[in-house]
């Protein structure tokens, strides 16, 4: 795959961010009131992120609300990435990754739907995606 530089918005972020950052906020703001003061963008947030979705697991959403929700939380997941090592999204065709500064790519939005089947943690993809900032 050849990457070129992504356009950019007039912040300075690469255009690809709005739509996550918009998804991102769109979750925090559908979550319970004294749940949002604790996901202030850390890595730390992230192991209340991967609790709400376990939680949602447990509930059985229905799965339009559900993927609705997992998509935003992917999303928080992937801004705190993009927070924490400078990393940039990255979107083409409706799908969206982070890079990092060290060329790798991350998927936070699958990520999410992997935590939701018991299968991923936002948390620990942070955490690896962190090993490599400089």
């Amino acid at each position: 795959m050849t990457w070129t530089t992504q356009p950019t918005d007039q912040a300075g972020r690469p255009s690809a961010a709005a739509r996550p950052v918009r998804w991102a906020a769109e979750a925090v703001a559908a979550v319970r009131e004294d749940v949002r003061p604790h996901l202030d963008h850390s890595a730390q947030s992230l192991w209340r992120v991967d609790r709400l979705i376990e939680e949602l697991r447990r509930a059985g959403a229905p799965l339009p609300d559900e993927e609705k929700l997992l998509r935003g939380f992917g999303a928080y997941a992937g801004e705190v990435i993009v927070r924490q090592t400078g990393a940039e999204w990255w979107g083409a065709g409706g799908d969206h990754w982070v890079r990092t500064p060290d060329g790798r790519l991350w998927e936070p939005l699958d990520e999410a739907r992997r935590c939701f089947a018991g299968h991923g943690s936002l948390r620990l993809l942070c955490r690896d995606a962190m090993r490599g900032r400089r």
